[in-house]
């Protein structure tokens, strides 16, 4: 079975930014499907239906029961607000924890594996991190508030094994497809990473409320017995996600062709990277402009980040949705995703990667000031509503349906920004020297994205107030903008 038409040498593979010949389509589509596997982790786990779980409900029942002993004659509404807010600041420090060891350890681990040759043995290392992660979730149980620092551990291994495994498969992409057509296969794979996010979606809410779908009559508890009152949906997509990864990520281990071994035993190579990383980090000040776009998507991406980490934790706590809300709501900001993505990749091989990604900055700029504009009682900052009725439809409040609109715009230019960066980082890398620049994308994709979620955790815990503590995502994508704007898309020549 033959995994590519025709595989570099290592001799070609430093001199040479491109493959001499792509892989086959079956190792660029199984390349691609990583991104398909990785995705449920992301979609259902840390953006819409378990991080909502972990803020609103476990950290949040545990948090308020302490207010109200605490507090006895605080308010019903600040008690709630402050409880929200807890629960905001409890998953913010995950990702702020997991990000910083994240920028750590991937430009060292990036280095180490061009040293080897092969990267396929770090991603499968990393891959087994995320998949015991997302297995242990399945003891996040609402009556176990004393495992709260457990499943942080759970969330915070996992968030490093997804994110050490996709620096590893990113670094494939120059090697596997020609130039000019890198901007489509990272459009597909971001394609293919938000189909898998819908699947996994459309399955969750299938399991919660069958009868939405069709399968069972109106008002039937979750499919296959699971009991609704011990959250064991929202549980059990942790395990449920390790299952999808392990089968979906075979392809690319079978079929995507590796580097090939360059004889260091893993001591030398781990020395060798280490020299590597130093001697590239000290060589950066001659690579003034790839230098810039990296901090620059540091940055941006550190506020897109955000958007997506935090968006689903802001719309639970502002209208209490339950599963099947944030499962639809899911859906539909992931089908957008898809579309984006994909119109992203094609828009990036016309007018290329910056000026894709710049327009991304401003649609989800605007987004995001419009997000922030609603509450529960008002929308666009100024608008007095009524607040949401109980058992009201789906999205039946005008605050709610203002919300979406807003949150639809994030939707469509995620993909774009997402997909146009990592294409833009392997015009800019210079040749033979892919990996250590996408080791160092991903120190620059996480180097402050820490810094995100611990400022969105600390100005939340003091304010109080889901709202104020977002207003840190502005701050981060108004100054990557301007940090992107004199960046050259050509690649830099290599120094020796």
């Amino acid at each position: 079975m033959a995994v590519a038409r025709s595989e570099p040498t290592a001799a070609t593979r430093e001199t040479s930014g491109a493959p001499t010949a792509e892989a086959s389509r079956l190792g660029q589509v199984s390349w691609a499907l990583f991104d398909w596997a990785n995705q449920p982790f992301f979609t259902v786990i840390t953006t819409f239906i378990f991080s909502a779980y972990f803020a609103n409900v476990l950290v949040y029942e545990h948090e308020l029961a302490g207010l109200k002993a605490a507090h006895p004659d605080m308010s019903a509404a600040d008690l709630t607000q402050r409880a929200a807010a807890a629960g905001q600041s409890a998953w913010a420090f995950t990702q702020s924890a997991s990000g910083f060891v994240i920028a750590l350890l991937s430009p060292f681990l990036g280095a180490m594996a061009d040293a080897a040759g092969r990267r396929k043995p770090f991603i499968l290392v990393f891959q087994l991190l995320l998949a015991l992660g997302c297995a242990a979730l399945w003891w996040a149980s609402p009556d176990r508030a004393g495992w709260i620092g457990l499943i942080s551990l759970a969330v915070i291994v996992a968030t490093i094994g997804a994110e050490i495994s996709i620096v590893f498969n990113n670094a494939f992409l120059p090697n596997i497809v020609r130039p000019e057509r890198m901007g489509w296969l990272s459009g597909f794979g971001w394609g293919m990473g938000y189909l898998g996010g819908l699947v996994a979606l459309f399955v969750v809410l299938a399991v919660s409320r069958p009868s939405l779908l069709g399968l069972a009559p109106a008002g039937s508890p979750p499919l296959f017995g699971l009991d609704r009152a011990t959250y064991d949906v929202e549980r059990l997509i942790g395990p449920a996600s390790a299952l999808w990864l392990a089968v979906f990520v075979l392809p690319m281990f079978l079929f995507t062709p590796d580097g090939h071994r360059s004889g260091l035993r893993p001591l030398e190579a781990a020395q060798q990277g280490a020299v590597t990383l130093v001697g590239t980090l000290r060589k950066l000040r001659h690579y003034r402009n790839p230098l810039l776009y990296l901090i620059a998507f540091m940055i941006y991406n550190d506020g897109l980040a955000a958007v997506i980490a935090f968006g689903g934790v802001y719309a639970s706590a502002t209208f209490r949705w339950p599963t099947e809300t944030l499962g639809v709501f899911g859906i539909v900001l992931t089908v957008l995703g898809v579309v984006g993505a994909f119109v992203g990749g094609w828009l990036d091989d016309r007018i290329g990667s910056k000026r894709t990604v710049q327009i991304a900055i401003v649609l989800v700029c605007i987004a995001t000031l419009g997000i922030l504009s609603v509450s529960r009682t008002g929308v666009l900052f100024v608008v007095d509503m009524t607040e949401p009725a109980e058992g009201r439809g789906l999205f039946g409040a005008v605050q709610e349906q203002v919300f979406m609109g807003f949150a639809l715009l994030v939707g469509i230019s995620m993909g774009p920004m997402q997909a146009a960066s990592r294409t833009l980082i392997g015009r800019l890398a210079p040749e033979g020297m892919s990996g250590e620049f996408y080791g160092l994308f991903a120190l620059s994709g996480r180097a402050t994205t820490f810094m995100a979620p611990f400022l969105i955790g600390v100005l939340t815990g003091l304010s109080g107030s889901n709202r104020l503590g977002l207003v840190v995502v502005l701050v981060f994508l108004a100054i990557g903008f301007a940090l992107l704007w004199p960046v050259r898309e050509q690649r830099a020549q290599r120094v020796h």
